[in-house]
Formats: structure tokens, C-alpha cells, sequence
């Protein structure tokens, strides 16, 4: 995994204001959907991208198909898609917003090649961790020494 300062990761957190998820899904149960609701209630605007779920409303936003399809400006990429399908999302993020700090990759997902394309455009990656995860744990809303990062916080 690669090893990120917690600074480096509170400063992306901190910075943040929209994150596109692209894999998100409509099922409650799916780590996508929880993660995405988790940082919807923490104040982050979320913008779903899946092309099977396009028009459909969550979060308070409607469901795109592609990164493209979003107009305004987004900080963040968060990708739950497989390693093999992130060069062409990477691609299309520094196309679509120019004005991106972040490529997030979720937990099982890394593309260095990617990574580089995007860094070489002074975006910073960030591969194989969670968002949700990073935030309970950097934020001091884990409970029980770490044993539930995949419980929603209780005053959700």
C-alpha cells in the first residue's frame, strides 16, 4: 500500500468541498453508496457517476453518466472502479475539470501509470485508501480502537 503522511490526507480532506464518485451504486449495502452518503453528510457535495444509474437522483444530485456530463467544478475523483478501468476515468477528469487537486482510488485499486498522468498535471493521487476510513480515523470519529471503519458515524 502506498504510504501517505496524514498531513498529506488532511490537507486533501480539509481542501475538499466536491468529490464525483464514479462507480457509485444505488444499493444502501455497497461500500460505493456508503462511502459516498457518509461524505455527503459530512458537508462534502458528492456528484454519483454511473452510466446503468444515469438521471436517477442520490445524495441530492442527479447521477451522471461520465465526468463530462458534470458542469461545475469538482476537487476531488473518487474511484471505485478496477484498477484496469482507471486510465481512461483519469483521463477524462484532467479533460473535464482543469482545475483538479485530486484523483482518490478506493481500497483494492491502484494505477500507477495513471497516477503519474495525472501528477504530471499537478494533481495529487491518492491510491488503495478510503476517504470515509481516512476521515473517521484523522478526524478521531473511530470507535472501538478501529474496529468499526465501515459503521456510519452515530450522528448520521
Amino acid at each position: 500500500m502506498p504510504d501517505y503522511s496524514d498531513d498529506f490526507l488532511k490537507t486533501i480532506l480539509r481542501r475538499t468541498k466536491v468529490i464525483a464518485v464514479v462507480g457509485v451504486s444505488m444499493n444502501p449495502v455497497r461500500p460505493s453508496y456508503y462511502v459516498a452518503r457518509y461524505l455527503s453528510l459530512k458537508g462534502y457535495t458528492v456528484i454519483p457517476v454511473n452510466p446503468g444509474h444515469a438521471g436517477k437522483e442520490l445524495f441530492g444530485q442527479t447521477v451522471r453518466a461520465t465526468l463530462g456530463e458534470i458542469s461545475e467544478p469538482v476537487d476531488m475523483v473518487d474511484i471505485f472502479r478496477r484498477s484496469e478501468a482507471v486510465p481512461p476515468i483519469v483521463e477524462e477528469a484532467l479533460q473535464a475539470f482543469p482545475e483538479l487537486k485530486t484523483i482518490w482510488m478506493q481500497i483494492g485499486v491502484e494505477n500507477p501509470e495513471a497516477a503519474e498522468a495525472a501528477q504530471a498535471r499537478g494533481v495529487e493521487v491518492v491510491m488503495n485508501r478510503c476517504p470515509k476510513i481516512e476521515y473517521q480515523r484523522l478526524f478521531g470519529e473511530l470507535r472501538m480502537g478501529g474496529f468499526a471503519t465501515g459503521i456510519i458515524s452515530s450522528k448520521l
